[in-house]
């Protein structure tokens, strides 16, 4: 009788284990189940801030960020609301005379009357171009050209002096810099030779990098000028120039700092008026589709591409500034550089207004100038 009982207190015991085994398993099991569901789960995603703020823009809106214009003298800001501007470009007598807090003022007056914060560019190469350092007020001497200060100094001489500009502009509430100059020649009868760097395609694409990489270190734009690259022509402020080279040598040659300041990260690329015979015999580089396609393409450029100014003698010469405006939207140009803001706004708006041009289009450049601005962290973000 006492096996039995021995024999059933032992089963029972059995059987009472078993089934806290069993809850503990299914308890562990059910924890384990729910954090791999936690760590499964998608993270939360902010809204896209481009999408975002290109749904709520309106057509004009639209339109008015692919404008990069000279600044008037006055009612700077009568023209940055009516066009709704994306960009605004400072000349040498934007700066003349004034102190570093005048001009700190003045930029921030076009600032607030715009929707968007506004590109706010100057052409600060160094040498014969130096819109903001010829201003003894803000700086004791003009920046000296990337070419003699590379002779001078060396690299580093180069670097100092890139971070000093991007220092200078982005205090004053500059934010890009129309520069560096890519341009290859070695020719000093060249048009381009003093804001040019070196006759050496690499020596240059070195220069570049440098350059591109020491502005996105400090969140100044950028921009790679002048595509395809000016080599030896003629100067297009003055008349037509033409450019005979052959492909080949634009694939060993102009475009190498280009390709560099492209793989650097450069924002933007500035396309001249020269006319390029073995990519298009008939129009300027920065009117012709197959000028931006090889730079879409072949270079594999998928930021912003700028117009050289359109108001330049290689262009409005033969074109009406009106029918130049649109031509270079319909080529592939993102931001039209322009003196003749009202006229060239009102003839994209209306193009685009007919279906000549599409929204979706306009679309396509309003993204791309949106991202630059967002990384430069200019956008605000969206409430």
């Amino acid at each position: 009788m006492k096996t039995a009982k021995r024999a059933l207190s032992l089963l029972l015991t059995g059987v009472l284990l078993c089934l806290l085994c069993a809850c503990g398993s299914n308890a562990s099991s059910t924890a384990e189940t729910a954090q791999s569901a936690a760590t499964e789960a998608p993270p939360t995603t902010a809204p896209d801030v481009i999408e975002t703020t290109l749904r709520q823009m309106s057509v004009e809106e639209k339109v008015g960020q692919l404008f990069y214009a000279r600044c008037p003298e006055e009612n700077a800001e009568s023209l940055i609301r009516d066009c709704h501007l994306g960009a605004l470009l400072l000349f040498g007598r934007d700066f003349e005379g004034k102190t570093a807090e005048e001009i700190r003022t003045d930029i921030a007056s076009y600032q607030s009357v715009s929707k968007l914060p506004l590109l706010i560019g100057v052409d600060e190469e160094g040498g014969t171009v130096v819109r903001v350092s010829d201003n003894p007020n803000l700086r004791d001497a003009p920046f000296d050209s990337p070419r003699n200060t590379y002779q001078g100094g060396g690299w580093d001489a180069v670097d100092a002096c890139e971070a000093e500009k991007a220092d200078l502009l982005l205090s004053l509430g500059v934010n890009v810099n129309n520069a560096p100059v890519c341009d290859v020649t070695g020719n000093p009868d060249s048009f381009i030779y003093d804001r040019s760097f070196s006759g050496d395609a690499q020596e240059a694409a070195e220069y570049v990098r440098r350059a591109v990489t020491v502005c996105n270190g400090k969140k100044l734009g950028t921009v790679l000028k002048h595509f395809p690259g000016y080599g030896d022509n003629s100067d297009t402020h003055e008349a037509d120039s033409y450019d005979s080279k052959s492909m080949e040598d634009f694939r060993a040659v102009d475009f190498v700092p280009f390709q560099a300041g492209i793989a650097a990260g450069a924002g933007a690329v500035m396309v001249s008026h020269n006319i390029v015979a073995c990519m298009d015999g008939s129009n300027p580089a920065s009117l012709s589709p197959e000028v931006h396609r090889v730079l879409r393409e072949e270079l594999g450029f998928a930021g912003v591409i700028v117009t050289d100014d359109l108001v330049m003698a290689a262009v409005s010469e033969d074109t009406d500034a009106a029918v130049a405006a649109v031509s270079a939207v319909k080529s592939g140009n993102d931001l039209l550089c322009c003196s003749k803001p009202e006229t060239q706004y009102s003839a994209v708006l209306a193009a685009v207004k007919s279906g000549d041009i599409s929204e979706a289009r306009i679309d396509e450049s309003v993204r791309r100038i949106l991202k630059w601005k967002q990384s430069l962290g200019l956008l605000p973000p969206i409430q």
